[in-house]
């Protein structure tokens, strides 16, 4: 294993630590906040791992992700969805590059336009198509970060959906 690559993995764990801690975010714009900071750490990690598809993909969803945090235009995200679409039209070399501009394509709608349990969703079928990509890229830590990742998301989405039920609830006593 070359340097590199060896410093590439310790990022995919960082980003591991990061990315844990991001998903578990109740507040909608905290978790925007901590996914720029964790796109930003993918980056590196795919730099260092060779895989330029995936650190690109992770530079256009840091990028996406810090708009997201002052606009909800369907506009922008369409921006974003077809720039990521051009990237992989004009970058990829192969079928596995697909994967990263799908997860991107699919997280970027989902942070501009989707809200609450439904941007989670998207979340959840963005970083299945990261998890393929992962395993393709050699990445130890974004397979076991996406693994996880796809586990914690469906623990926020049952807290916010047993939330929702509960402020229903007491919402009906009220009246």
């Amino acid at each position: 294993m070359s340097d590199l690559h060896f410093w590439g993995q310790v990022l995919g764990f960082v980003g591991y630590a990061i990315g844990v801690s991001t998903f578990y975010q109740k507040d909608d714009r905290r978790l925007k906040i901590m996914m720029m900071v964790f796109n930003i750490n993918h980056v590196f990690h795919y730099l260092l791992l060779g895989s330029m598809m995936s650190a690109l993909s992770a530079l256009l969803s840091a990028m996406r992700t810090t708009t997201s945090i002052f606009t909800s235009s369907k506009l922008v995200a369409y921006i974003f969805i077809l720039a990521s679409g051009l990237l992989g039209y004009t970058l990829a070399e192969s079928w596995a590059d697909i994967w990263p501009i799908l997860g991107t394509a699919i997280g970027t709608y989902s942070v501009f336009v989707l809200k609450g349990i439904s941007m989670r969703i998207g979340f959840l079928l963005g970083a299945c198509c990261w998890l393929v990509n992962n395993i393709i890229v050699g990445s130890i830590g974004g397979t076991l970060l996406e693994m996880t990742l796809i586990g914690a998301n469906l623990f926020t989405m049952f807290r916010l959906h047993k939330e929702a039920q509960v402020t229903s609830v007491t919402a009906e006593e009220i009246q």
